[in-house]
C-alpha cells in the first residue's frame, strides 16, 4: 500500500470525445480502480489541452473567441467521463489559472538552468500534431500521422536545448530498463535518442492563445511546454508545495503511441532541467482503428463511445475496451466484434454463471447461500487466478487480467456442469457444490470490479454480500472460503441479454 499517481493523456478540445479517447480513459480508471482495491492512496488525472493554433483556428471558424470555444468543447469530456463511469480524482483545463502558475514557474526554471534560448527557426510544421518534421520524417510532403501537407514555418522562438540531455536520457533508462511498459517500447525512445536530438521551440511569437513566457510576454508557450507540465501542475507545482511533493513523481503516464516521443524524451529532458525528479513509469497504448485507419475527425472515421453505451450498456462497452485488445498493440474496432465479446464473454459465460447460481440456490438451497467447501478443487483455481489477475494488472494488461479472471468464470461453469446440482435433491452434496460456485462468484466479483464496477456492485448484491465491494482489498479478501453461510441469493434480471447484430 502507498501512493499512486496516474494520468491519461489531456485531450484536444478541437472535437469532441470519441472511442480513441474513451479508450485510454477507461484504462486509466480501472487501473486506478484496481489500485485502490489494492489500498493504495490513489489519484487519478485526465483533462484537455486548450490552446494553440488547432483550438485558435477552430474558434475561429465556429465565429467565437478561443475561450469561449474551449468553454463548449471541455465539458463534453466531463460529461462523457461521468456517463463512462470514470472515476477520475481531479480535471484538469490548461486554461485554468493554477496551470497557468506553474507552466511559468517551469518555463522560469529551464531558463535559470541555461537550458531555454532565444534563437531562429526555419522547418516544416503539421498544425494538427502541433509538431515540427524533418524532411526524413515526411511521406513525401505530408505529416506520418494526419497525411496532409505540412507548412514551412519561420519565425523567432525561445529554444529548450533537448540536445544537452541525450547522456543523460540514455543513463535513465539503462538504469530503469523497466520504466516503460510494453518492454518493446522503450527501444524505439533509446533508439530515437541515439539518433540525435535536436533542440526544440517552446514558443510561438505569431500566436496570441497560450500562456505568456515569464520572461518575455511577447511570445506565448509552445504546446508541448504547456500541455506536458498538467502533469504538474494538477497537483500543486506552482500552487501548493505539500501536495505536490505527496504525489510526485507519477507512476504511470498512459499514452498512446504516437505521442511516444515527446513524453519520454522531451518531459523527462525538461523535468531534469528544472531539477524535478523524472517519472516513475509509462503505459504506451496503441491505436483503436476503424477499418484500418486510426480515429480522427480528419479521417472522418470517429465512433462515439456514448452511442455504443446506448447500444450494450456501461459494462459491456468497458468490457469490450479492456478486453479485446492487448494494451500496447492496435485493435481494430467493428460492431460485429463488440457484439460477438458481448454475448460469448458476459451474456454466455459471467451472466449465465450468475443467473445459474441463483437459480439453483433458490430450488435447492431455499434462496440461501451455502459455504465453501476449503478443499474444494475450484480453491486452487482460484488462487492461481487472483495472482495471474494481479500480475496483469501490475504490468498494466487490463486484456490479459480479464482473461485470468475469467479463467474462473469458465471453470465455476465446468464445475456445475459436472456435477449437476440442478439434478439432484436438496441436501449436503448440493450444498458444497453451490457453496463452492458462489464463493468463486465472490472472488470473480472483485476481479471484475475494476473494469465492470456496476455489474460487480449487482452481483455482489444478489450473492447477499453487505459490505461495499469497494472496501474490499486484494489479497486479503480474495482468499478463499470466505463466503458466509446463509447469505440471501437474489436472481434478478439477465445481467447481460443477448444481443443480436442490428
Amino acid at each position: 500500500m502507498g501512493t499512486y499517481y496516474l494520468t491519461t493523456p489531456i485531450y484536444y478540445v478541437n472535437a469532441r470525445p470519441h472511442l480513441g479517447h474513451a479508450y485510454t480513459t477507461i484504462v486509466g480508471d480501472a487501473l486506478a480502480r484496481w489500485h485502490r482495491l489494492l489500498g493504495d492512496d490513489v489519484h487519478f488525472l485526465t483533462g484537455t489541452d486548450e490552446h494553440g493554433l488547432k483550438i485558435q483556428q477552430a474558434a475561429d471558424a465556429a465565429g467565437m473567441t478561443p475561450q469561449e470555444f474551449t468553454d463548449s468543447i471541455a465539458p463534453l469530456f466531463e460529461e462523457a467521463w461521468k456517463r463512462l463511469n470514470i472515476s477520475h480524482d481531479d480535471f484538469i483545463r490548461t486554461t485554468e489559472a493554477r496551470h497557468y502558475a506553474g507552466v511559468q514557474k517551469l518555463l522560469q526554471a529551464c531558463l535559470n538552468a541555461g537550458d531555454i534560448e532565444l534563437d531562429t527557426y526555419s522547418g516544416l510544421y503539421c498544425v494538427p500534431c502541433e509538431a515540427y518534421f524533418t524532411p526524413e520524417d515526411l511521406d513525401g510532403n505530408n505529416c506520418p500521422i494526419h497525411k496532409r501537407p505540412v507548412e514551412h514555418v519561420v519565425e523567432e522562438n525561445y529554444f529548450f536545448r533537448l540536445s544537452r540531455f541525450e547522456q543523460r536520457l540514455l543513463d535513465f533508462y539503462a538504469e530503469h530498463p523497466h520504466a516503460v511498459v510494453p518492454e518493446h517500447r522503450v527501444n524505439e525512445v533509446i533508439g530515437f535518442i541515439k539518433q540525435g536530438l535536436q533542440d526544440f521551440s517552446i514558443s510561438r511569437k505569431t500566436l496570441k492563445w497560450g500562456i505568456p513566457l515569464p520572461f518575455d510576454s511577447s511570445h506565448v508557450a509552445y504546446v508541448w511546454f504547456d500541455a506536458l507540465a498538467n502533469y504538474i501542475t494538477a497537483i500543486g507545482y506552482g500552487t501548493d508545495d505539500e501536495m505536490f511533493n505527496k504525489w510526485w513523481p507519477v507512476n504511470h503516464h498512459l499514452i498512446g503511441k504516437d505521442i511516444v516521443r515527446f513524453h519520454n524524451v522531451y518531459w523527462p529532458a525538461m523535468l531534469m532541467s528544472a531539477g524535478i525528479e523524472v517519472p516513475k513509469g509509462w503505459a504506451v497504448g496503441g491505436w483503436l482503428l476503424v477499418g484500418g485507419e486510426k480515429m480522427s475527425k480528419t479521417q472522418g472515421n470517429v465512433v462515439n463511445p456514448l452511442d455504443l453505451v446506448d447500444e450494450i450498456g456501461v459494462d459491456g462497452f468497458r468490457y469490450y475496451v479492456l478486453a479485446d485488445t492487448i494494451y500496447g498493440n492496435d485493435g481494430d474496432f467493428t460492431y460485429e466484434g463488440l457484439i460477438s465479446r458481448y454475448n460469448s464473454d458476459l451474456a454466455n459465460n459471467l451472466g449465465n454463471l450468475a443467473a445459474r447460481i441463483a437459480t439453483v440456490v433458490e430450488k435447492k438451497c431455499g434462496g440461501l447461500g451455502t459455504a465453501p467447501s476449503p478443499n474444494s478443487t475450484l480453491a486452487p483455481i482460484a488462487q492461481q487466478c487472483v495472482n495471474e489477475t494481479s500480475q496483469h494488472w501490475e504490468q498494466v494488461q487490463p486484456s490479459r487480467a480479464l482473461e485470468a479472471t475469467w479463467q474462473l468464470i469458465r471453470a465455476t461453469n465446468a464445475h456445475l456442469e459436472n456435477h449437476e446440482p440442478w439434478k439432484s435433491e436438496p441436501g449436503p452434496e448440493v450444498d458444497a457444490v453451490m457453496g463452492d460456485a458462489l464463493e468463486a462468484l465472490r472472488i470473480v466479483t472483485i476481479l471484475a470490479f475494476p473494469a465492470m464496477p456496476d455489474t460487480a456492485r449487482e452481483i455482489w448484491r444478489r450473492i447477499g454480500m453487505t459490505t461495499d465491494i469497494e472496501n474490499c482489498r486484494i489479497p486479503a479478501d480474495t482468499q478463499w472460503g470466505l463466503y458466509p453461510s446463509g447469505a440471501p441469493v437474489i436472481k434478478g434480471d439477465p445481467l447481460f441479454p443477448r444481443r443480436t447484430i442490428s
